[in-house]
């Protein structure tokens, strides 16, 4: 099947229980339709660069999936019509990279970053 990354901002009213929640609504969601949700993190609360919907934070999520395509279709529908999420984005990859993410990895632990002058 083939494998997906998503990310979803969720309003910053709710509590981090409740966007914990979303996360995992929707991987119920992608079970149903014969997909599987593969790994999820909780990014926490972050600034936006801009406003959406008069907010200026947002609960953060990251969710990587193995799922047919009509799953994530019907995924990306709900998410869509759920009131508290705001944006999602979803791509598809050829592999999901088993270390935490760039966003859960401390600043000393990244090592591709170029030194200053």
């Amino acid at each position: 099947m083939p494998l997906y990354e998503h990310v979803l901002i969720a309003r910053q009213d709710l509590s981090s229980a409740q966007a914990e929640g979303l996360i995992e609504h929707f991987g119920t969601v992608l079970a149903d339709n014969g997909g599987k949700l593969v790994d999820h993190e909780y990014w926490g609360v972050k600034t936006m660069a801009y406003k959406i919907n008069k907010n200026r934070k947002g609960h953060y999520a990251y969710l990587r999936s193995d799922a047919p395509s009509e799953a994530v279709q019907e995924m990306e529908r709900l998410m869509r019509l759920h009131d508290d999420v705001m944006r999602t984005l979803t791509i598809k990859v050829e592999e999901h990279k088993e270390l935490p993410s760039v966003q859960m990895q401390k600043r000393d632990e990244r090592t591709e970053r170029r030194e200053r002058r």
